[in-house]
């Protein structure tokens, strides 16, 4: 065996490791975050590949079974990204009437605390001109620069808090039945309740930002996937749902995919593109952390993600109309149901979050 078979070799058992660990369901963060880089990883998965083709002459039945492992594993990082491709068939249908009045627009934007470029928030919300406002990460200091908005948006949650986990909701439209909950952790808050249309037309809307699995921030995803699964039990089918935020989760993971199943909602992006969102500085390591997910009796108007404004994180806008009516007919996707084993899944992840201490050993 030459140097270039044990590279292959060695590279292969390497690159195998991020799929296995994205397909375990162990929730320590070093292992829950190779969910993320999976457009990353198959082109490294592709690479190596390509590496071994050239390195293997194939005379020992090893080195197909290795290469044939590593193919396979491409493929199951290829059907993960998939549907945030252009390949996909989309899941939300653009809306082609004149209808005003049930329009509503969405702008989040995590500003990060330590980020001083107000004044590009603020005109990306002038030109924009959104009827909501979602900030996360935003401080007092945040507030005040955002207070020039307010003529504008008189409708305000504010929650400023120094621990990275403030959260600010501006609206032109009324705000009903708000409360501000904190599901799993007393430092992380959200904001339930409605916004009105200009209709006169009510929707539910849940404003998110779970905390990651990270080393600095928490251990485990379990509080996390905890608050993600809470929220969708509760929505569990109903219509007229708006969820929006920082949900530190992607797109294609296990648990945002079962929170669609278990509230069935609808993903603007799928046959469209990713949308990444984080990290704003680092082009090779981009993955979707911002979401706007919503109901079937929604329909899509524009969906973009905003140039940079200093945070770590691009800013999304999307623009929706409301049709309830034609829910049965409007060509909408449909999210499918969770199985049993994938609700029995969700109830221990509750119940871990919720719970923490009868689950410590």
């Amino acid at each position: 065996m030459n140097i270039a078979e044990v590279t292959a070799y060695i590279l292969s058992f390497i690159i195998l490791f991020p799929t296995a660990a994205s397909i375990s369901r162990f929730d320590q963060w070093w292992i829950r975050d190779f969910d993320f880089p999976r457009l990353q990883i198959s082109v490294l998965i592709l690479a190596v590949i390509i590496y071994n083709a050239v390195a293997f002459d194939f005379s020992s039945v090893w080195e197909t079974i290795i290469t044939v492992v590593v193919g396979l594993s491409f493929i199951y990082q290829a059907i993960k990204i998939y549907p945030y491709t252009y390949l996909a068939s989309k899941q939300v249908k653009v809306y082609r009437g004149k209808e005003v009045e049930r329009q509503v627009s969405i702008l989040v934007s995590n500003v990060l605390t330590t980020n001083t470029k107000y004044d590009k928030l603020v005109k990306l919300i002038i030109r924009e001109n959104p009827d909501l406002v979602l900030t996360l990460e935003s401080d007092e200091i945040w507030e005040k620069e955002l207070s020039r908005i307010e003529e504008e948006y008189p409708y305000t949650v504010k929650i400023p808090l120094e621990n990275l986990y403030g959260m600010h909701l501006y609206s032109k439209l009324e705000l009903e039945d708000i409360d501000v909950k904190y599901i799993i952790s007393e430092e992380i808050p959200s904001i339930h309740g409605k916004v009105k249309l200009r209709s006169g037309e009510k929707v539910n809307i849940h404003c998110l930002h779970p905390k990651p699995p990270s080393p600095s921030e928490d251990d485990t995803s379990t509080n996390r996937d905890a608050e993600l699964l809470l929220v969708g039990r509760e929505i569990d089918g109903k219509n007229s749902t708006l969820v929006f935020g920082d949900l530190n989760d992607v797109a294609w993971s296990r648990t945002t995919k079962l929170f669609l199943r278990l509230s069935g909602l609808l993903d603007p992006r799928i046959g469209r593109g990713f949308y990444n969102t984080f990290h704003a500085q680092y082009p090779v390591f981009r993955w979707p952390l911002d979401h706007v997910f919503h109901s079937s009796d929604f329909l899509l108007l524009s969906l973009k993600r905003l140039e940079k404004m200093g945070s770590d994180h691009f800013p999304m806008f999307i623009k929706l109309v409301y049709q309830p009516e034609n829910v049965e007919k409007n060509g909408n996707g449909e999210t499918e149901e969770p199985d049993d084993e994938e609700k029995e899944w969700a109830e221990e992840k509750i119940d871990k979050g919720q719970h923490p201490e009868s689950h410590q050993s």
